[in-house]
């Protein structure tokens, strides 16, 4: 092999090795993002639908005038149920119905019951009844929690249609609250999002 053409080599391959060498070492890309922004990536149930959600069901049931009289003078005591997924997708429901009961605990017109901490709740008052550990004078009694008196429910469902390039998701959130003692739904409301995607010509 002459010289020049092995020069060439050896220099293009140094040249691909610092360019393969360089890429692995480059750091990667990472910044905050704004969480009000809403960046539709898919069709998806996404961060920025649940906070659409969250506050537009909050306002609406704030801003009900029967609901407005009845929190005017105190606080009713509300159970809040883990949202009902009822779509194709694996959504955390667990996530949107922290966010409703969030919300609605800073509103400062509610009292809640937590009914996902019974369990812990139980193992608490057993500890504090029969370990003997628990001074029996300063021990919490059991059968004293208060009761809800009103039962706030969710479902979000789906209706997904594609054709050709286009896909067309319809989501609905819908949200119920039940008076537990007269069994009377006090108040009803729901969210609707809508979602198109078209696909390129080339590729997804």
């Amino acid at each position: 092999m002459t010289n020049p053409i092995r020069t060439i080599i050896l220099g293009a391959t140094a040249l691909v090795a610092a360019l393969l060498l360089g890429g692995c070492s480059a750091a990667p890309d990472v910044r905050y993002g704004d969480t009000n922004a809403h960046q539709n990536l898919s069709t998806d149930f996404g961060s920025s639908d649940l906070q659409q959600v969250a506050e537009g069901m909050v306002d609406s049931l704030l801003t009900f005038p029967p609901v407005i009289e009845v929190t005017k003078v105190r606080r009713p005591i509300l159970s809040v149920t883990r949202v009902k997924n009822k779509t194709l997708q694996h959504i955390d429901t667990e996530s949107i119905t922290d966010s409703i009961r969030a919300k609605l605990i800073k509103s400062g017109k509610f009292q809640f019951i937590d009914r996902t901490t019974d369990q812990e709740a139980n193992e608490e008052f057993a500890a504090q009844q029969e370990s003997g550990l628990v001074d029996p004078r300063k021990a919490v009694p059991g059968g004293m929690q208060a009761g809800a008196e009103y039962l706030l429910t969710s479902n979000l469902s789906e209706i997904r249609q594609q054709g050709g390039r286009v896909t067309d998701v319809y989501y609905k959130f819908t949200m119920n609250l039940k008076n537990l003692k007269s069994g009377i739904l006090e108040w009803s409301d729901e969210k609707e999002i809508r979602k198109i995607k078209t696909r390129g010509l080339i590729g997804g």
